[in-house]
């Protein structure tokens, strides 16, 4: 048996129903629509609440605030930087670790232990990290964000963004 061999059972289907054909098909006459009214003439909006202000014009447009310009980092720990062979971590070595996408703006924060001094490159750090780097024996290095000192560029038009 193949997809295009396929067919309901036999009764399962019925056709649809043709209002306002004659009294001879069920639904003659008003046609389900009942007598007189706003109803049983022309159509009617979607939404219209008759007269009353409708549900999509009483809710505010737009609710709270999406900033285009916001700088999004990928959060690495610093119990994180066990896992990286040597005694330099920069992107790169974070990227073949698995801890981050390639691409992706880095922040390393203080969560766990570091046991060996290692120096870390990054894009920013938080000041528990940079204590435990620095407390450690290692260094930090701030790698410039790749848009500069600037804002970054928008993401898409602030309205559309939800």
């Amino acid at each position: 048996m193949k997809v295009h061999e396929l067919r309901p059972p036999a009764g399962s289907t019925r056709p649809r129903r043709r209002v306002g054909r004659g009294i001879g098909g069920k639904g003659g006459k008003t046609a389900g629509r009942g007598t007189k009214g706003q109803g049983a003439r022309d159509t009617i909006p979607m939404g219209f609440e008759g007269g009353q202000l409708p549900l999509m014009q009483r809710i505010p447009k737009l609710r709270g605030f999406k900033n285009p310009f916001r700088v999004e980092y990928a959060p690495v720990n610093v119990g994180d930087l066990t896992a990286v062979e040597g005694d330099t971590v920069d992107l790169a070595a974070l990227v073949a670790a698995g801890l981050v996408r390639k691409g992706a703006l880095v922040k390393i924060l203080g969560g766990g232990e570091l046991t060996r001094p290692v120096r870390v490159e990054a894009h920013a750090f938080s000041k528990s990290a940079e204590a435990a780097i620095t407390g450690a024996g290692g260094s930090i290095t701030v790698v410039p964000l790749p848009f500069g000192n600037g804002r970054p560029p928008a993401k898409g038009n602030a309205l559309t963004n939800r």
